[in-house]
């Protein structure tokens, strides 16, 4: 194994156990701290400062640290009365809603383990989950997930109570174990009155809490099978929460938005952890649909989103500059060449000339300031994306406006941090030095290792899993290939296991492909193909975002996303893409064997809900080799069109089927460093 290993400096001017006492340099946390024990010191110390909002019927109601202490010991003494003990399992179902939140640290005061599952989970997945994970009480949001629970009761046998955030359309139900929100904090209420003893019972549980304990069961998405359930103690998070806290200057100032899915390893970080540790408020959207809306009227200081969220919005602003007026049209274009050649030199405090700085300053008045504020981005103090590769281009896009996006990797496992950039070493091709007390180290095989205060307990029920993931000295299999560049950060390649080589021995890395083709706003989603084969080729899907504007300006008509990817000036855009990309790779010594020498566009979008993506949106390889396999064997064997009808699932469930005409397209392969041209078609 190689010994390139490089652990990140202590924890120096962290807060002490989430108060205003830094730590000093090598110091530890005491292991005593858990969330609800982080609850209590601040209603103590911050019991007025806001800890948690949430728009309603188009107004943000507030809750101070004193009102979610109140709400969280009510429903916990409550959840008690129905029978919740120490170790049980209590599932959370929905979207970010602060009484979801309220039940996790609740349950954790009475020593029980929050089990978050993704809303839009069909029904099987989400029983799988239930079942493995023994739940016996369930917090849902509303009549869509009670009725999915029901649905599959008998599949649950331990599930005993559920319980539900909004009432509408749940009256007529029977609720011999269905209970409000309300109705449950209601009677914790009237038992703290009824019995003198109610409240010191419940903060006698809560002390006995320790920070070894296990905090939450956080289950992976799947990507190549069933989801393993991650068991992440306090001190997993608190540490590395305080860690993030402290890299980015973190206190009880900032505001965030909680829209991530609440099963997702970040947002239990960033909506709780961090929140807990700092003391910062956590602002909940009315609905997913008023994210982008409800983001502008927050202005966050602190945010994180997957790549696919940036490459979205820059995806609008580009579509709407297009519908825009010459003068207007001709502004955006000049001042954005102005923030290209210095806007990132200003935000890094580099050396600019005189001239820019004054037109950047003008720039920012007339488009960078309003187009972030139409983002939601006035006020950002650090951003984050991670997850995916971001495109260069669209990383150094919003760096130029004045925004500090910064790019960081992670896994649950890992309860989140891993790497991250620090101010000043901010590139677009890493993901940063190792984090705050993490080391990491290459393996021969090119896969990172890394060992840190957040490293996992193990997998629920999965001893051998855990073996193969987590060396008995604590060091962890992150199942990425990457290595150390020579400034000390981190690439990453693509995942350990989808490395392969073509059958002439060229690498084949799948993802470092696919993100080429993404960074175009004309692709949403790209799967390659290639390893033990004689070339690479990939599906295509478009975005029917940006496409569909592309189709309105040109008069191009169209009834549906199968129609507009058969269309040929569509696939004349994307072919263009896709030369963009091999011209790229030619010039890339490593990865010039591995140009796209055939490419299709598929006739259907990839969903979740067909089982092409995990809930967090990744790709399930396999999965889509078996399913469009005659697709595959098309790209291979020279067809220029392939008949397929392939079945779908509908948003109520029902199943149907679609056909189409799929065209396959040759390109041009382009030889290494530029030394002439050959055709891919022989």
């Amino acid at each position: 194994m190689t010994e390139a290993v490089t652990a990140a400096a202590g924890r120096t001017g962290v807060p002490k156990n989430g108060g205003s006492e830094p730590l000093a340099p090598g110091a530890t946390v005491s292991g005593d701290d858990t969330f609800p024990k982080l609850l209590l010191r601040n209603a103590r110390l911050r019991g007025r400062r806001p800890a948690v909002r949430r728009k309603d019927l188009g107004i943000w109601q507030t809750w101070t640290w004193e009102d979610v202490r109140d709400e969280v010991r009510d429903f916990a003494i409550g959840l008690s009365g129905l029978g919740f003990k120490p170790g049980d399992k209590l599932a959370i179902v929905g979207s970010n809603r602060p009484r979801l939140y309220w039940a996790m640290v609740a349950a954790q005061s009475l020593g029980g383990v929050p089990v978050p599952v993704y809303s839009d989970s069909v029904a099987d997945e989400m029983a799988f989950v239930l079942e493995h994970a023994e739940v016996r009480f369930a917090m849902v949001e509303d009549q869509e997930q009670v009725d999915k629970l029901l649905s599959i009761a008998d599949r649950l046998p331990k599930l005993e109570e559920i319980v539900y955030d909004e009432t509408r359309g749940l009256r007529d139900y029977d609720h011999s174990h269905l209970h409000s929100f309300e109705t449950v904090a209601a009677a914790g209420r009237d038992q703290r009155f009824a019995n003198a003893n109610a409240e010191g019972d419940w903060m006698a549980r809560l002390a006995e809490g320790k920070g070894s304990d296990l905090a939450i069961i956080l289950y992976t998405s799947g990507t190549t099978g069933r989801p393993k359930g991650v068991m992440l103690s306090y001190d997993n998070v608190i540490v590395s929460s305080e860690n993030a806290n402290a890299f980015d200057r973190l206190d009880e100032h900032e505001e965030t938005l909680a829209y991530l899915p609440m099963a997702w390893i970040g947002d239990y970080i960033f909506s709780i952890a961090q929140s807990y540790t700092a003391g910062y408020c956590v602002n909940c959207p009315e609905s997913p649909e008023t994210v982008l809306d409800d983001r502008r009227e927050i202005g966050p200081t602190y945010f994180f989103a997957p790549p696919r969220v940036f490459e979205g919005l820059l995806t609008l602003i580009m579509v709407r500059m297009e519908d825009a007026g010459r003068v207007k049209k001709k502004m955006f274009d000049f001042f954005m060449e102005v923030a290209r050649r210095s806007g990132e030199k200003i935000l890094n405090g580099e050396a600019a000339s005189l001239t820019d700085r004054l037109l950047y300053r003008l720039g920012e008045i007339l488009v960078y300031g309003p187009m972030k504020n139409r983002m939601g981005f006035s006020r950002l103090k650090v951003g984050y994306t991670a997850g995916e590769a971001i495109g260069p281009e669209i990383f150094r896009f919003y760096r130029s406006l004045g925004v500090n996006l910064k790019q960081l990797y992670g896994q649950t496992e890992a309860s989140v941090y891993i790497a991250m950039q620090p101010d000043g070493e901010i590139y677009g091709d890493t993901v940063g030095k190792p984090a705050p007390d993490v080391e990491i180290k290459i393996a021969d095989n090119g896969e990172i290792l890394y060992r840190s205060p957040g490293t996992f307990l193990g997998y629920f029920k999965d001893d051998k899993a855990t073996a193969e993931t987590k060396t008995a000295d604590g060091w962890v299999r992150a199942g990425d290939a990457g290595f150390f560049a020579d400034n000390g950060h981190i690439k990453i390649i693509d995942r350990a296991k989808d490395v392969g080589r073509l059958s002439d021995g060229a690498l084949f890395a799948p993802k470092y492909l696919e993100n080429k083709l993404k960074f175009f706003p004309n692709i949403k989603e790209v799967v390659a193909f290639g390893d033990g084969r004689e070339m690479a080729c990939a599906f295509i899907n478009i975005d029917l975002t940006a496409v569909g504007s592309w189709a309105e300006r040109n008069n191009v008509n169209y009834a549906s996303y199968q129609e507009l990817a058969a269309h040929p000036h569509v696939y004349e855009m994307i072919e263009a893409n896709v030369d963009q990309v091999n011209r790229d790779l030619a010039g890339e010594p490593l990865m010039a064997g591995a140009q796209i020498h055939r490419f299709l566009i598929l006739h259907k979008e990839l969903d979740a809900d067909d089982g092409e993506l995990t809930r967090t949106q990744k790709v399930r390889r396999s999965f889509i080799a078996e399913r469009y396999a005659p697709l595959i064997e098309a790209l291979y064997d020279g067809t220029a069109r392939k008949h397929v009808v392939t079945e779908v699932t509908f948003e109520d469930g029902r199943k149907g089927k679609i056909e189409a005409d799929v065209e396959i397209r040759d390109m041009t392969i382009y030889p290494a460093r530029g030394e002439g041209v050959r055709e891919a078609a022989e």
